[in-house]
């Protein structure tokens, strides 16, 4: 179908893009110079919970350097950011949006720059708004939304780690249409949806738990047996339905239980919810989610395009999202600490 560039070259990206890659499409990487010095050293190994390895070594990638930002990150008083090179080797055609949510607007219009008019753009990022958010910046691009439905952690220099299973999916479009069988033969099918804002928000719902995992500084697995904070999680997902349903907004199933029942289903014995989310506990001990790692990192996390988005949601129908708000303010904190599943009700009130 053609090269595609990877926009954030970082766990998200680098999976998907070593994987289609891998497969045989022709792919560049834009990311972070530090990465992107692991992968000219060591090359591009994926790995996943059933066993399987990938490596492409560093004469095989096609890497382009991010470069700082400093006079719109100090305008913003947030630091140093990066942007993208514009030296591309060869325009894509489809380009991976895999940056953080604070970077999108700022990513998005650096591609306007740079590529034609029409150029399709997969937004592969958590949160609802980021294609609005892309598109507002890059309109004359055809920004696509996108949903992501896996861990992936940065186990090593140079090593990516899927250590959970999930899909892709995407809004219905037809620049993607050429690409399903490139996505198919990389092993992570592209399902495409008529609407897929069901579909983002049922993914939502179940990040509701980054920071639960984050503050926990547990494993995901191990997180999820501690009773404790799955009361957290079943608090947070219980205010966001709540905002969803005032708002006529019917979320995707995406897990083994419906929506509706997580609250319910997470706040039961440890042991019932072994039997009953066994297929959500098929994960191994490395995984992790990416707030998890961002706090552990010392980098901004993306608290507010998922926490944040529900107390917005919420607010449009008259409601409150109080824990959720105290996620958001924690999370947004340079240094939120860690927290056990008891001190965590507590200070949530549950």
């Amino acid at each position: 179908p053609g090269p595609a560039l990877v926009m954030g070259a970082g766990a998200i990206g680098c999976w998907v893009g070593g994987r289609l890659q891998a497969a045989g499409a022709e792919v560049q990487f834009v990311g972070r110079p530090a990465v992107l010095e692991e992968l000219r050293v060591l090359g591009l190994t994926l790995t996943d919970l059933d066993g399987r390895r990938t490596h492409l070594a560093p004469a095989e990638l096609r890497l382009h350097a991010e470069v700082p930002d400093a006079p719109r990150a100090q305008a913003r008083g947030d630091g140093p950011t990066h942007v993208a090179s514009p030296a591309l080797a060869v325009a894509p055609a489809l380009v991976l949006l895999c940056v953080k949510s604070g970077s999108t607007a700022e990513a998005a219009a650096l591609l306007a720059l740079h590529l034609p008019p029409g150029t399709p753009v997969l937004s592969l990022q958590n949160g609802i708004g980021n294609p609005v958010l892309a598109a507002a910046a890059a309109p004359a691009l055809q920004i696509i939304p996108g949903m992501v439905g896996f861990n992936v952690v940065h186990a090593s220099p140079g090593h990516w780690h899927c250590g959970t299973w999930g899909e892709l999916a995407a809004q219905q479009h037809a620049a993607l249409q050429p690409w399903l069988q490139a996505f198919a033969a990389a092993g992570l099918p592209l399902a495409l949806h008529a609407d897929l804002r069901a579909v983002q928000w049922g993914k939502l719902l179940l990040n509701l738990n980054n920071p639960v995992n984050a503050l926990s500084g547990l494993p995901l697995r191990q997180q999820l047996l501690d009773r404790d904070l799955r009361r957290t999680m079943a608090a947070l997902i219980e205010e966001a339905l709540a905002a969803l349903a005032a708002n006529g907004i019917e979320p995707a199933q995406l897990a083994a239980i419906p929506p509706r029942l997580m609250p319910f289903v997470l706040r039961l014995p440890t042991w019932l919810f072994r039997v009953l989310a066994r297929r959500s506990l098929r994960m191994d001990d490395q995984a992790r989610t990416s707030m998890a790692e961002d706090v552990a990192r010392g980098r901004p996390t993306e608290i507010d395009a998922l926490c944040g988005e529900v107390v917005r949601l919420a607010r449009t129908a008259g409601l409150s999202a109080p824990r959720n708000a105290w996620m958001v303010e924690r999370l947004s904190h340079p240094d939120p600490g860690r927290l056990d599943g008891r001190e965590m009700c507590r200070l949530l009130g549950l």
